[in-house]
């Protein structure tokens, strides 16, 4: 397949950049482990997690500011994080599970 003119790849076509999803690398490659640790995670949901503040360090920017303008939920939002982190399934932004340590 040859670029059109311009140099510009097509959308998912060969040669395309790692900003690409699913490109190797690139924001939503699966797999691996989020930089991002658990119990900093833990902590943060424990101390302000009615703030929101452990989504917005693990990326998740949209249900941060969803928890600060509910308060998490009156509360229940954050007692839900706070068991789905212990359990190993709160993951970040992109689907992957938080480092353990």
């Amino acid at each position: 397949m040859q670029a059109p003119p311009g140099g510009m790849q097509p959308y998912g076509g060969p040669g395309g950049g790692p900003m690409m999803p699913g490109a190797p690398g690139g924001p939503m490659a699966p797999g691996g482990v989020s930089d991002k640790t658990w119990m900093m995670t833990l902590l943060l949901c424990l101390f302000a997690g009615t703030l929101g503040v452990h989504r917005f360090y693990v990326g998740k920017i949209g249900s941060g500011v969803g928890m600060l303008l509910t308060l998490g939920g009156c509360g229940i939002w954050s007692l839900i994080d706070i068991i789905m982190i212990i359990t190993g399934k709160f993951t970040d932004a992109q689907g992957r599970p938080l480092k353990k340590e």
